[in-house]
């Protein structure tokens, strides 16, 4: 996946990535990064599907009888909502996830999460502390206007708004996020086809999410999303796309230009 940033930094409109600290390519995905100073570096806060910073033993609730996170957000979010998640544990587990990526010295310009599960309310809470904390101006709220119909995707991306509207009320002071968000409902299925159409859901200051990589057999071995990392990354590249941004008045910045 660092590969597919890259390029779609070099060759198409990305302009901010999102670094997993506890991630299995970490070491060099911070020595690529360093190369490319006009790429947005944020934290990609991590909390299902790896292994956490701290000992399990001090974070029992995050994780399973491997000592490993839950596996999905589905896991996760069931745990969570059975009280079953300690808040202090969440808060330690990220606080080494935000040192780990600022003791490289890569400014962090904005957070997000893994399955979007920072904007949880008890979540978001100590995400929001933390960003002002380690005075990170960004933090992504999900506000996708693509949630349409009844098919049980738009119904996921329709409870996440929803929750997303609760956590943007809690904004305030130097932590901000973007107006809107777009590519969340396509997440691994972008086309240039598909994200030209998606511009026309672009408001204000809004944030494309999308998955650039690179050799699509390799990834899929290692994570089993199903994603088209590859197709993803060629629509990013696509100057049909760049083309289309011209032509509707969109103009490409980034979190460290807003």
């Amino acid at each position: 996946m660092t590969q597919g940033s890259l390029k779609a930094h070099d060759e198409g409109i990305v302009t901010a990535c999102s670094v997993v600290a506890n991630g299995r390519a970490f070491e060099p995905a911070i020595d690529l990064l360093r190369d490319r100073p006009g790429l947005d570096v944020g934290i990609h806060l991590t909390l299902v599907g790896e292994a956490p910073l701290a000992p399990p033993r001090r974070v029992p609730s995050l994780v399973d009888r491997n000592g490993a996170f839950l596996g999905d957000f589905k896991a996760f979010t069931r745990r969570y909502l059975l009280g079953g998640i300690v808040p202090a544990e969440v808060e330690e587990e990220l606080r080494q996830q935000i040192e780990r990526l600022q003791a490289t010295g890569l400014p962090i310009v904005h957070a997000n999460s893994h399955q979007h599960l920072h904007v949880l309310p008890k979540i978001f809470e100590i995400v929001l502390r933390l960003a002002e904390e380690h005075r990170i101006p960004f933090v992504r709220i999900p506000s996708e206007p693509a949630a349409r119909g009844l098919s049980p995707r738009s119904l996921q991306i329709g409870v996440l708004n929803r929750i997303g509207r609760a956590a943007r009320r809690r904004l305030g002071g130097a932590v901000r996020a973007t107006d809107r968000t777009v590519g969340v409902a396509a997440a691994g299925a972008l086309t240039a086809e598909k994200l030209t159409r998606i511009l026309d859901d672009v408001e204000g200051s809004t944030e494309l999410v999308c998955h650039p990589g690179l050799g699509d057999q390799t990834l899929e071995a290692a994570y089993g999303w199903g994603y088209g990392w590859d197709r993803e990354t060629a629509a990013l590249c696509d100057p049909r796309v760049r083309e289309a941004m011209e032509g509707r008045g969109i103009r490409l910045t980034s979190f460290s230009k807003t």
